[in-house]
């Protein structure tokens, strides 16, 4: 299987699983991915954690199976994005969850991408980013020109694309690329903590905070307020905002169902 699927209580987590080509994507990891993510929508799960088998997190396109035969056209790549690069940035976004990326190894093109595209970005000491495109002749896609400048600014996104080089995990905390490195035996345990106590917070308000950050870059702020008021409208009418308080006046721990 080229995606394995874990369940622990309200949390899911997803194993890219082509470990003998750093979890490349092919067809199949693609339709698999889609599948998983399409239950993990609908299945209950409060929290999804992102992750890859073997000794790296994801070395983007198997280029593999791109190889074109004498006489071939060229690909029609920017089709191959909308199927599916742009589908699961997508999707990943609108997820009502919190959604975890936990970088064991190698995150290159597209797979660093992926990473930046989770909610949360945890990775081991021994991790790198790298934006490979250029390499190959192609501009970073899946989102990647969206997300880098915003995170580490726009002259270091333009060196990382146009040079090609990598970024570790200790430099990628300090950039802001990512929200925190710990040492690789500490990995799986850290992100085990942290997707647990996610999973019991009230994730519906999470959800509508993805909402409001994800449209925060193209907002005025006139029209930022009036999404929070909007969102905030919403998140009033939840039944964990109503056992928050309800917790809070009886001085006892909430117990958040996610809606």
């Amino acid at each position: 299987m080229t995606i394995l699927v874990a369940r622990d209580g309200d949390v899911t987590t997803l194993t890219l699983n082509r470990p003998d080509k750093l979890n490349a994507f092919n067809a199949e990891m693609h339709a698999a991915l889609r599948d998983a993510l399409d239950k993990v929508a609908t299945d209950g799960s409060r929290c999804l954690v992102l992750t890859g088998a073997g000794r790296a997190f994801c070395a983007g396109q198997d280029l593999s199976d791109r190889v074109r035969k004498p006489g071939d056209p060229p690909p029609d790549l920017g089709a191959s994005l909308e199927a599916n690069y742009n589908r699961l940035i997508r999707t990943l976004k609108a997820l009502e969850m919190p959604v975890l990326c936990a970088v064991n190894g190698i995150a290159a093109g597209a797979g660093a991408n992926l990473a930046l595209a989770c909610d949360i970005v945890v990775a081991g000491r021994s991790a790198s980013f790298v934006q490979s495109f250029g390499k190959v002749g192609l501009i970073p896609d899946s989102g990647g020109t969206w997300a880098l400048p915003r995170l580490v600014g726009q002259a270091r996104a333009t060196a990382l694309m146009m040079l090609g080089d990598k970024v570790g995990a200790e430099q990628a905390q300090q950039w802001g690329m990512i929200w925190q490195w710990v040492e690789d035996d500490h990995l799986a345990g850290t992100i085990a903590g942290m997707a647990a106590h996610l999973a019991s917070m009230p994730t519906r308000g999470l959800a509508l905070l993805k909402q409001a950050l994800g449209q925060s870059g193209g907002n005025s702020l006139d029209a930022q307020l009036d999404l929070e008021r909007d969102l905030q409208a919403q998140a009033g009418r939840s039944h964990d905002y109503a056992e928050g308080v309800r917790a809070f006046v009886e001085k006892r721990p909430p117990r958040f169902e996610g809606r």
